[in-house]
């Protein structure tokens, strides 16, 4: 039986948005390099998608079930001021984090993509994932992104938020177009 997407209302209730790391905000791949560090790829998109509700007042988290030097780079350069790292309890993180910033689960919205993250999912208010995920984290998720993680997905998300608050999402910056006949 497949869920009935959130409403707009739902949406407008959100008060933070959190994110898993791996597998959401990226590919869910990390290259090692021969010596030390790591790489990894973020979309630019997410990133102002994150900045833009954060400026809305939507509260932005990460939490990632392994610490990154290259998720702290990132993090840093979008001014993320809640980054959990090295939590396989993803559920136990958000509830701790909701709990600090005095915001009920209902109001906030998890994204994840895999078997630790799929109680997390469940308990948020909407709960999301990705296409990608494992069947899982889509069985619990109130809402399963079109675009890919790492290209879009958490901007997916972000500008539902956005549009639910009646903030602009950057889409009112394209002018209507249409075919010529």
């Amino acid at each position: 039986m497949k869920k009935k997407a959130p409403s707009l209302r739902a949406w407008s209730k959100i008060r933070l948005l959190a994110v898993d790391v791996d597998g959401v905000l990226t590919d869910g791949s990390v290259t090692v390099c021969t010596g030390a560090g790591e790489t990894k790829k973020f979309s630019i998109v997410d990133g102002l998608g994150m900045i833009l509700i954060r400026k809305a007042g939507v509260q932005v988290a990460w939490i990632s079930g392994r610490k990154s030097p290259t998720t702290d780079m990132r993090s840093a350069e979008l001014k993320i001021e809640h980054v959990i790292q090295g939590r396989h309890d993803k559920l136990e993180a958000l509830t701790e984090l909701a709990a600090t910033l005095g915001i009920p689960l209902s109001e906030c919205a998890y994204m994840g993509d895999d078997v630790i993250d799929a109680p997390a999912i469940l308990a948020a208010g909407i709960g999301i994932s990705v296409p990608t995920a494992l069947p899982i984290a889509i069985k619990c998720a109130d809402f399963v992104t079109r675009r890919l993680p790492g290209n879009g997905a958490v901007r997916e998300v972000c500008d539902l938020i956005l549009d639910s608050h009646g903030m602009p999402s950057g889409n009112h910056l394209v002018p209507k177009l249409s075919k010529s006949k």
